[in-house]
């Protein structure tokens, strides 16, 4: 027995001496990051001896020698020593944004495509000092500072880094910080391309599914293109005869709540937007989903009039008709329609969510996980729509970051239907990270979940990403001292 002991020690003191070159050969190469550095110098005076194995039992020694847990981080001992940011040119400006600690290691996470860093710059304060594995505590300190839409952005940015740190920590992967995984791949659904002509619109889709192996689709159905269009709406050249969804004053269409435009549609406007779905469904085939979206500003009753006229086609849900907030509205709707109904992507917190289940208003829900909240928010979400029948497929359209953010979150929560991928053709959106198990991030139209990589499983390709840095702003990681003071009383009672 002494002499198997005696090998096991030799053998091990080999396998210490080449690993113990071999990072410090990474620490003395002057490409590896001050980060990579430090982590690499904690983990050497974080290791165990195997000299002082010579005191311990046989099968002690073995356990020892043979144990594969992390040493790298002491998790307990993590502290939040910064936040920072870039800003990416991808839908819109989408910032992405870094924690960083006292052990060299960091977290990712990411500000909602259009919003402000600033959303989450203004947090740093709030988390200089704190343990970021305490993630559930820290969200409860910081969600007052969210809202709806794009004013969720920082809160649940910090709230993904705050996971992903947590998960490199622990060496585990996100999911499995959620409770767990109920699937390896996540579906995707991808938009479907413009055409001009149905040809032109063959190839795109047949490029869509035979190559890029996307097996759920989705199109915009808007009263934009009965543009120029006479008597195919009503009303409209109030509003200077455009038709923006997306920016203008605060008196300008844009901006007006759907019940208050008075657009109407008139049949031939219907027949008209019907067409567009048909020629679409005829190349498709109907086993194939097709969803939709972006349909303009106009109110209930011609929500209904649309959605009736395009029953027949099946489409896989009617989003977003209405504004969220009219929760008797989408009741109304989607009790007079065949087709399923959808609404949540820019809905803070299940408190949101919770009238619309319970009133059974929608038939799907649908959040956008940089605005409802982050992962396990947006997995408790899920949870509750499930307990009331009601199924949850998620609005995406950023970056890899807050992409892998959802893909942990979806894996986790079993009534998820499919996952948006806004950047289906922008070559390099995928360039820009890379997986830290080398497995593909997206393959046939599903995203690949990191079995065992810790954290989202990804790290930023730092000559990448600055190539698409916002032009208005090629900071890249830089110091932000000037949000470190905390200068309010934050508590909302008293």
């Amino acid at each position: 027995m002494k002499s198997i002991l005696k090998q096991i020690i030799a053998s091990n003191k080999e396998v210490e001496k080449a690993e113990k070159l071999a990072v410090q050969t990474e620490i003395s190469n002057p490409a590896t990051k001050d980060s990579r550095r430090n982590f690499l110098r904690k983990s050497a005076v974080g290791g165990i001896a195997l000299g002082s194995f010579m005191s311990m039992s046989i099968e002690d020694t073995v356990a020892q020698a043979t144990s594969k847990v992390n040493r790298a981080s002491k998790p307990s001992e993590l502290k939040i020593t910064d936040i920072r940011y870039c800003v990416i040119q991808n839908v819109g400006r989408t910032p992405i944004i870094r924690i960083d600690t006292n052990q060299g290691i960091y977290g990712l996470g990411e500000v909602r495509d259009g919003a402000d860093e600033r959303y989450a710059l203004m947090l740093k304060s709030r988390l200089l000092g704190e343990n970021p594995c305490n993630v559930e505590m820290l969200f409860k300190t910081i969600k007052q500072f969210g809202m709806h839409g794009r004013q969720a952005g920082g809160v649940c940015g910090v709230e993904m880094a705050l996971w992903d740190l947590c998960g490199k920590a622990y060496n585990v992967p996100c999911w499995q910080l959620l409770g767990g995984r109920y699937r390896d791949k996540v579906r995707l659904y991808a938009d479907t391309p413009e055409f001009e002509s149905l040809d032109e619109f063959k190839q795109k889709i047949k490029f869509r599914t035979e190559t890029q192996g996307y097996t759920w689709l989705k199109m915009d159905i808007s009263i934009g293109m009965l543009k120029g269009k006479e008597g195919s709406v009503v009303n409209n050249k109030v509003w200077g005869g455009g038709f923006s969804q997306w920016s203008g004053d605060y008196n300008s269409y844009a901006n007006t709540k759907h019940p208050f435009t008075a657009i109407q549609i008139t049949p031939k406007g219907l027949d008209e937007m019907a067409k567009v779905v048909e020629d679409v469904r005829s190349i498709v085939g109907y086993e194939m989903p097709i969803s939709s979206d972006h349909y303009g500003h106009f109110d209930l009753n011609n929500a209904i009039r649309l959605g009736k006229a395009l029953d027949k086609y099946r489409l896989a849900w009617l989003e977003d008709m209405v504004p969220w907030q009219y929760t008797d509205q989408w009741k109304q709707i989607s009790e007079a329609l065949d087709t399923p109904t959808l609404t949540g992507e820019d809905i803070f917190l299940k408190e949101g969510f919770q009238p619309l289940i319970e009133a059974r208003a929608i038939d799907i829900i649908h959040p956008d996980l940089a605005s409802s909240g982050g992962l396990l928010e947006t997995k408790r979400i899920g949870d509750y729509a499930e307990d009331h029948g009601i199924a949850m497929a998620m609005h995406f359209a950023g970056s890899p970051v807050s992409f892998m953010a959802n893909v942990h979150c979806a894996a986790a929560t079993q009534n998820f239907l499919a996952l948006e991928h806004h950047s289906v053709d922008v070559p390099w959106w995928e360039s820009i990270v890379k997986t830290t198990d080398g497995r593909k991030l997206i393959e046939k139209g599903y995203a690949n979940v990191p079995l065992e990589a810790p954290g989202l499983g990804i790290e930023l390709v730092d000559e990448e990403v600055k190539k698409h840095l916002t032009p208005k702003d090629k900071s890249y990681f830089a110091p932000t001292d000037q949000w470190n003071d905390k200068r309010s009383h934050d508590r909302l009672w008293s």
